[in-house]
């Protein structure tokens, strides 16, 4: 290993073994490296690699004995020019001496020694020389006294010293206002930490794969002339086969069995035998059958960087002149500082290039081969450079050039620097060996699984590497040159024959060809293995020659761990020799790196928390092992990481409090050092990731928070120091935990501020720091009441300034609270101009929806209006009414003939109601401008469109002759056709709760909600309550309240506490001039506070109104149109859709059915019955297109189905239920799922019959294990399982009563057996649900989004509170809008779609739009910013 050391004084040396010695180092610089002896002892393990200079007279020291190598041919060796390995004999060291040094201290050995160097052709032509001071830095010589040139720079010493931090750990080079800036960008960028790093144990595990060993191959070349003294024919397994070999012109070989040629071969050198390891510092690993270079050494002057390396800005490379301050952070005491517990290492990628390694690294010429070869087998799964793959063809083409190429940086090394002192590390990728390690493992697998007849598969694997060993060595110190038939039975015992077999012969540079064979009796033909030329004479014959060297040692340093970890099955085997001995190296790098268990003692961890998996991510961030853990060494890892990465510090915290708190939860004890290093991070400020989502929480970031915004790096500062302030303000507004709350604001303020790298936000804080004043305080010091306004606040400050000019910094401090306090711009501009503004209205952002004011109890009607608003397609149908001539609407005039041409709602229209709705169209144009145009954050509709939206033209008619035709006045009303009212109270699944139902006039009902507590979340809230008459039944009462009656509910007697809006109906004093028949009227008084237009109606009714009039304005009566009740106009074309309805007779006998009814019809909503928890939108649906009802006093079965659908589609939740046993109507609070999709591929007319007849038997099963469930589990006696067991205790506890055990048992068992039917019911309702659901898995063809959800906050139908969700379409789909009155504001999707369970407010109207139909446009609104610009 080139392990060097400069500095003043050598302290104990590292296990290295190429290491000159110190003061000879000035030769070494210009005299290349000359061949010398290797050795080893064994304790230490024995070292791989070779000595630069073994003296001459005293080869090796007084530990090792040296064998000389015999004497080889010069220049016989090829490839990378370094020392030879030679093997040695162990002698024990004594363990009273010191550990020996490695490199001799006497001398060099002259150049002309035969080994490494190979000649000016070798060394010369490249140019390079042993430690060139030139060639690794600029500013001195390897050799160099660290006092010298490498101290130059003047270093603080002072800053380099730690200065906060636990007494108990050691660490050196922190700096005080670097930990405590370190989320300043620009305190970072000053030092330039060079990033996360790791400790030794950690370093030894990231080198090579820790469950692998790395071997030091030593090559024992003594006996080579064993090979050398035989002349004649091996009697190995390729001796029976020789033969010479022409070919003739067909190509067929034809073999004449002769002697060998006596030719005497050229066998290896020891040079030869030395070169067939890769480099004197490379490790041999069975594992992969590859070879690991690991070089490392102690200096202040870092190796030369490869050409195509490039520092990262991020982790640029540690300080040198640190480095050059200290030797070693593990030997004697630090020259400086306090020292370090242990290295702290960082790497740099492929940064080194084995081109300027000591000695240097270059592929073999058959290597480089191989890997064009590999590079060609990849170009279609990868990018290649077709300059690289051209230069490494012309390489490979060039097969007379022996002189490595010094063109490009080689194979590059991974560079492990530590940043504390001057020890460095490189290591390289695997270099794969001669065969590839996939056949390597099929042919041992084979040979194993496959073991020859009396042997087992360990000795089979032996014998069969073993003759492949046998061939190599007679190839190359025999020279066999003769083929190698391939079926001979020795060869198919001992090697067999497969594809993978061919591979690995192939590998090692054998061709397979046919071959003839001549004897006296015959000639036969078969396959065999020929032999590459290996003449030391040719290129091509010495790379093949070092090919099968390196393939001789690969095979054999396999073979001798192989043996060694069979040995019990190889007992009985008497194996080959072999000339390799292996010494595992890990013990030697582990002490090189400080990572010995001698030097971090192992274990002290217990293995609950060794093998902990989610401990594993803070264990490789500290960089640090957990079978490495010690109290301080765990604390070092912390504190090094945060002085080397101080930008990460936060991280690093949470894995080393992470660990602690393991520790604590699995009951450890947890030393004393380790927690105050916890109290002294706290101390300073530190904080976890956990704590960080906390802090953005607490200021009210998230979905669930109050800013329902989530926390990213768009989130501007200005937004964020708000949030802050608006905590403080609620802190301040909190007399019980204010105090708290506001210690928890400005600590989460200051981590948001520092997790940002906010140099601003963390200067607010710290200016925020010094205040001691609270809203009282501020108040008592300008002496002035809570409750006066910003006028007099500022009149009062100034007096104060006038009086007490002393006191100005106090003032201003109080008069900034009180602004905060307040939320005021006016103050606030006032403190940083010193000039009254005067009164600032907020802007509000121009891209943001306009709200609508309430005019009293217009809530619902508000939330229509705004739902109108993003039709785009009827937003401009109505836009060219706006600012219309009322006196030109009211003038205009229309003959007879013309209304006669058109109908609206199937039926003819009144000149009246045509003039009305013009007037309608007319304000509600006007609306949409303002909500286009104007810049308000809200715009308040007229009481005039309030009036024709709520009242309708026929109740209007009622109020002014005193009639009551409200029966006839159903706007969307089609052809009468027979009533079907029944003579009891409706069934619950009746038609005749449905608004649309077609086949008989639809029945007015109220369906009003309310909220259920008065108490109010907001007086915006308190003002938009609704209340309205109660209603006595579900059907709407065709008699007027009786007079003096109140139109408020029971509970609703006192509406100072809910509403500040009482609804009437208008019943007053009788007028005498009345008819009798009806009670007397009483006009209403019409202001713009009560907002009373006598007669309203529900929701769907309003709108049903609205949609008439707009429909009726839009007639044109010019002749031109005319669409009698066809889809012609816009109404129809966007809200209608046609239905085919079919009823017929149920039989008893359930034979037969027969038709009695069929009509095709328009609709435009469809209405789901909403009674009961557990449905979704589909099982509402289900229920209304098919249904029993009856019809003429028999059951009768109702089927509807869809034959067209419109772009709109609404959906109707009738929550308004009957109560049979009050006779009083309720609103349903039950939960109806929905989600942004629904298919209606099932409800069309044409859906597929199979699965249409399947779904109906399912749903058939389904509706009745659900109304079983509800008999058992919420009937009049329900739950039963309950009643049962409250009947057998309360019989139990009677002591008169005589119980029979049998009743007991028989109640007992019916409890249990009702809960069991109970759950089996469940359990079926959810497979039969599933089952539904995937018979319609694959028709997605109707597809309809969610574009609009209504929603009443109420538990009565008598008052309540309406808002509105509308989609953010088209551009933001997952955005949505909540338009509640004159609030709007930006909700995600998951507050529209969450689970209402045990809430008040539920959907009651749902809005699905036809996929790709693009009818809403959400935002419509004028850009003053976009007009100038296309004026410009």
């Amino acid at each position: 290993m080139d392990n060097k050391r400069e500095g003043k004084t050598p302290r104990r040396r590292l296990p290295s073994p190429n290491e000159s010695a110190q003061g000879n180092e000035s030769a070494a610089n210009d005299i290349p490296v000359p061949p010398t002896d290797f050795y080893s002892s064994n304790k230490p393990p024995p070292l791989p690699s070779r000595p630069i200079a073994i003296p001459t007279g005293s080869a090796g020291s007084s530990h090792t004995r040296y064998h000389p190598p015999p004497s080889s041919p010069t220049g016989a060796g090829e490839g990378t020019p370094f020392r030879e390995p030679e093997l040695v004999a162990d002698e024990p060291i004594s363990d009273e001496e010191p550990m020996p040094a490695l490199i001799s201290q006497d001398g060099i050995h002259p150049q002309q020694q035969s080994g490494w160097y190979n000649g000016p052709d070798h060394w010369d032509s490249r140019g390079i020389k042993l430690h060139d001071a030139n060639t690794w830095s600029d500013s001195g010589a390897w050799g160099a006294d660290a006092g010298e040139s490498g101290w130059a720079g003047g270093i603080d010493h002072v800053n380099w010293a730690s200065n906060f931090v636990s007494k108990k750990v050691r660490i050196d080079g922190t700096d005080d206002d670097e930990e405590r800036n370190w989320w300043d960008a620009a305190v970072r960028e000053k030092h330039r930490r060079p990033g996360p790093g790791v400790l030794p144990p950690m370093l030894e595990d990231s080198l090579h794969n820790p469950d692998h060993s790395l071997f030091s191959v030593i090559v024992d070349p003594s006996d080579s002339t064993r090979f050398e003294a035989t002349s004649g024919p091996s009697a190995g397994p390729s001796s029976a086969v020789a033969a010479d070999i022409s070919r003739s012109s067909s190509h067929s070989l034809t073999i004449e069995p002769r002697i060998h040629s006596t030719s005497p071969p050229s066998p290896p050198s020891a040079e030869d035998l030395i070169h067939a390891v890769p480099h004197p510092n490379a490790y041999y690993c069975r594992r992969h059958n590859g070879w690991v270079i690991l070089q490392w050494k102690e200096s202040t002057v870092l190796p030369p960087l490869a050409k195509s390396f490039r520092e990262d800005p991020q982790h640029p490379l540690p300080d040198q002149s640190r480095r050059k301050r200290t030797h070693s952070c593990i030997e004697g005491e630090p020259d400086f500082g306090q020292g370090n517990r242990t290295h702290h290492f960082h790497l740099y990628e492929k940064a080194v290039s084995a081109h300027k390694l000591t000695p240097a690294f270059y592929r073999q010429k058959w290597e480089m081969v191989d890997k064009v070869k590999q590079r060609r087998r990849k170009m279609t799964t990868s990018v290649l450079s077709i300059d690289n793959l051209s230069m490494d063809i012309a390489r490979d083409d060039k097969m007379d050039e022996d002189t490595p190429q010094d063109e490009d940086d080689g194979d590059l090394l991974d560079l492990w620097v530590c940043c504390q002192c001057s020890l460095y590390c490189v290591a390289s990728d695997v270099i794969p060996g001669v065969i590839p390690l996939k056949s390597f493992e099929e042919f041992t697998r084979n040979r194993h699984d496959n073991p020859a007849i009396g042997k087992n598969g360990e000795e089979s694997v032996v014998i069969g590497w073993e003759t492949l060993l046998i061939v190599l060595e007679n190839k190359l110190w025999k020279g066999e040159d003769r083929v190698l038939p391939i079926g001979r039975k020795g060869f198919q015992k001992k090697v067999g024959w497969n594809i993978n077999v061919q591979r690995v012969f192939e590998a090692l540079g054998f061709k397979l060809d046919e071959v003839a064979v001549s004897t006296s009796n015959d000639t036969s033909t078969g396959p065999a293995l020929f032999p590459p030329r290996t003449s030391p004479t040719t290129p091509e014959g010495r790379q093949n020659r070092a090919k099968l060297l390196r393939a001789w040692v690969e095979i054999s340093a396999w073979l001798v761990d192989y043996l060694r970890r069979q040995a019990p099955a190889l007992k009985a085997y008497t194996p080959h020799k072999l000339y390799v001995s292996l010494t595992n190296a890990r013990e030697m790098y582990q002490t090189a790196l400080g990572a010995h268990n001698d030097q971090i003692p192992r274990g002290l961890l217990t293995g609950i928390l060794v093998q902990y998996e989610p401990l594993a991510e803070a264990w490789t961030g500290l960089g640090l092992t957990p079978t490495s853990y010690s109290p301080e060494l765990l604390a070092f890892a912390y504190m090094a990481q945060c002085r080397c990465d101080p930008a990460h510090t936060p991280q690093y915290f949470t894995w080393f409090f992470s660990i602690i708190q393991a520790m604590q939860d699995f009951r450890q004890d947890i030393p004393s050092d380790l927690q105050n290093v916890v109290l002294d991070e706290r101390s300073r400020f530190r904080y976890t990731h956990q704590d960080l989502e906390a802090a953005i929480k607490c200021l009210g970031f998230g979905n669930d928070g109050p800013l329902s915004i989530e926390f990213d790096e768009e989130v501007s500062e200005e937004f964020i120091t708000n949030a802050w302030k608006d905590k403080v303000r609620r802190a301040w507004r909190d007399p019980r935990d204010g105090a708290e709350i506001q210690r928890d604001a400005n600590v989460s303020f200051r981590m948001v501020a520092e997790a940002r790298g906010s140099v601003a936000l963390r200067k607010l804080w710290e200016d925020n720091q010094g205040r001691t004043m609270n809203p009282d305080r501020a108040y008592s010091t300008l002496e002035i009441p809570a409750e006066v306004d910003d006028d007099m606040v500022l009149t009062v400050f100034s007096l104060r300034i006038e009086e007490q000019p002393s006191q100005c910094d106090k003032m201003r401090e109080a008069l900034s609270i009180i602004a905060e306090l307040r939320d005021s711009a006016r103050l606030r501009r006032f403190l940083e101009t010193g000039t009254d503004p005067g009164e600032i209205v907020p802007p509000t952002r121009s891209d943001l929806p306009r709200g609508l004011n309430q005019l009293g109890n217009t809530c619902y009607l508000n939330s229509l209006l705004q739902y109108f608003y993003t039709i785009k397609e009827l937003r401009e149908a109505v836009a060219p009414m706006a600012n219309a001539d009322q006196k030109l609407l009211d003038d205009e005039k229309v003959s007879d003939d013309a209304l006669k041409q058109h109908r609206v709602g199937g039926r003819l229209v009144t000149r009246r109601e045509v003039g009305r709705s013009k007037k309608f169209v007319s304000q509600l144009a006007d609306l949409f401008w303002q909500l286009e145009y104007l810049q308000t954050a809200s715009v308040t509709p007229t009481i005039e469109l309030a009036k024709l939206a709520l009242v309708t033209s026929r109740d209007e008619e009622e109020d002014e002759v005193g009639t009551d035709s409200s029966n006839d006045t159903d706007a969307t009303l089609v052809e009468d056709a027979p009533a079907r009212i029944p003579t009891s109270e409706p069934s619950r699944h009746s038609p005749l709760q449905s608004p649309n139902s077609i086949l008989g006039k639809r029945p007015r009902r109220r369906s009003e909600m309310d909220v259920d507590s008065p108490v109010v979340d907001s007086e915006r809230d308190k003002d938009a309550f609704v209340i309205v008459s109660n209603p006595t039944s579900p059907l709407r009462s065709n008699t007027p309240p009786a007079e003096g009656s109140s139109s408020k509910p029971r509970d609703a007697q006192q509406p100072e506490e809910i509403v500040d809006v009482d609804m009437q109906d208008g019943s007053g004093s009788v007028n005498p001039k009345t008819p009798s028949s009806l009670p007397p009227r009483k006009t209403a008084a019409t202001s713009d506070s009560s907002m009373m237009f006598g007669k309203q109606h529900d929701v769907s009714e309003c709108m049903d109104n609205c949609m008439f009039q707009i429909e009726t304005a839009l007639l044109k009566f010019d002749g031109l149109g005319g669409s009698h009740d066809g889809k012609g106009s816009i109404v129809k074309r966007l809200f209608y859709g046609k239905i085919r309805q079919r009823l017929a007779a149920v039989s008893l006998d359930n034979k037969s059915r027969a038709s009695v009814h069929e009509k095709e019809d328009l609709f435009s909503n469809l209405p789901v019955n909403v009674a009961e928890d557990g449905f979704d939108l589909y099982d509402g649906l289900s229920g209304y297109f098919d249904d029993i009802v009856e019809f003429e006093g028999k059951k009768a079965r109702m089927e509807v189905s869809l034959v067209e659908l419109p772009p709109l589609l609404q959906v109707q939740l009738q929550r308004v239920q009957f109560n049979r046993e009050t006779l009083q109507p309720y609103k349903s609070q039950a939960y109806v799922k929905f989600g942004e999709t629904i298919y209606m591929d099932r409800f069309l007319d044409g859906a597929d019959p199979p699965k249409k007849a399947r779904s109906k038997v399912i749903q058939t099963e389904l509706t009745n294990c659900r109304e079983r469930i509800t008999v058992l589990s919420h009937g009049k006696h329900a739950p039963f399982a309950a009643a049962l067991n409250s009947t057998l205790s309360f019989l139990s506890q009677q002591e008169g009563v005589q119980l029979d055990e049998d009743l007991k048992a028989q109640l007992s068992k019916e409890q249990d057996f009702v809960k069991a039917e109970v759950d089996e019911l469940r359990s079926r309702v959810v497979k039969l649900k599933e089952e539904l659901e995937s018979i319609w898995s694959t028709e997605t063809n109707a597809c309809y989004e969610l574009t609009s959800v209504f929603v009443h906050r109420g538990a009565s139908p008598s008052w309540g509170h309406y808002f509105f969700y509308s989609r953010n379409l088209p551009d933001q789909p997952d955005t949505w809008f909540k338009y509640n009155d004159s609030d709007v504001t930006e909700v995600s999707k998951d507050e529209v779609l969450a689970d209402t369970t045990g809430s008040t407010a539920n959907p009651y109207l749902l809005v699905f739009a036809r996929k790709g139909s693009e009818v809403i446009q959400t935002v419509k609104r004028f850009d003053p910013d976009n007009f100038v610009e296309a004026d410009a």
